[in-house]
């Protein structure tokens, strides 16, 4: 046993779980002051916890469904996020708390008063704050053991290999059809899957997008349609990205563990006016 375990021994403690099984917990405090006295970061000291047997306290309820090497894997992933609005701004909280060990946030706006109906990165306090900026804080706030690595720049296929290198999974959180195609392109190159959402109103979707997918072609085209997209006239109430950014991440979640049956080729159309789902399965067109 080393030092650093030795000291996870001696910071553990027994606790029950809710079914009564017992466990060794180390708490959120603990971590943190093992990270500031051995020079470690957070992340580190939860992964050599999970691999001794305590389970760190903020991913408890996080087991039954994750289990220690789920939790490992994610500690140990990187996703990126490109766009932290609506849509972004929650899929970064929830893979925050998820415990995903490192987002890179790729976002060149600020945020202004109409964000505030939606967007759970902003509030008064950072209104003209760069949102990349403000989510890097938002997640040490949350989780101190997830990095944030910000690109306040507006990705393109120019720009966007270097912004994602590294990343097991492209979280699509953008606005229009061109910009989305692009990144979607660059990530089938660099065989990353692609996780794609967007909102509309009180509708949504989500598909999860493999290297050798069609993909956004089966909704888009060949995406040379620059009208408008319909979200301009039917707004976007804060309901909407909220539950459409917690399917995005439990797909991205899927994909991280290899879990079966992600969206893919099949397009989840949530309506919630009328609080009903669709799903278009484009292997049988």
């Amino acid at each position: 046993m080393n030092r650093l375990d030795e000291i996870i021994k001696r910071e553990s403690t027994k606790k029950q779980d809710p079914q009564g099984r017992d466990y060794l917990s180390l708490s959120t405090v603990s971590v943190a002051s093992m990270a500031e006295d051995s020079g470690l970061r957070p992340r580190e000291i939860e992964i050599e916890a999970l691999q001794w047997g305590a389970i760190p306290e903020r991913y408890q309820r996080n087991m039954g469904t994750l289990g220690i090497d789920g939790q490992l894997k994610m500690l140990h992933s990187s996703v990126a996020v490109v766009g932290a609005g609506g849509l972004g701004g929650s899929v970064i909280e929830l893979l925050a708390r998820a415990g995903v060990g490192r987002l890179h946030v790729i976002d060149s706006d600020v945020f202004s008063d109409s964000n505030l109906n939606r967007q759970i990165l902003c509030d008064m306090s950072v209104l003209g704050e760069a949102k990349v900026d403000a989510a890097a804080k938002r997640v040490a706030s949350i989780n101190p053991a997830v990095e944030v690595i910000p690109y306040a720049v507006e990705a393109d296929e120019s720009n966007i290999q270097n912004m994602i290198e590294g990343c097991q999974v492209v979280v699509d959180a953008l606005d229009n059809i061109r910009s989305r195609l692009g990144l979607e392109k660059i990530s089938k190159e660099m065989g990353v899957p692609f996780v794609h959402g967007a909102i509309a109103g009180f509708l949504g979707q989500v598909m999860t997008i493999f290297p050798q997918d069609d993909g956004l072609a089966f909704i888009y085209g060949d995406g040379t349609d620059d009208r408008p997209g319909i979200e301009t006239k039917l707004g976007t109430p804060g309901v909407t990205p909220f539950l459409v950014a917690s399917l995005q991440v439990a797909e991205v979640i899927k994909v991280l563990l290899a879990w079966p049956r992600p969206l893919r080729n099949k397009l989840l159309i949530m309506d919630l006016k009328k609080m009903v789902p669709d799903v278009i399965d484009f292997e049988d067109h």
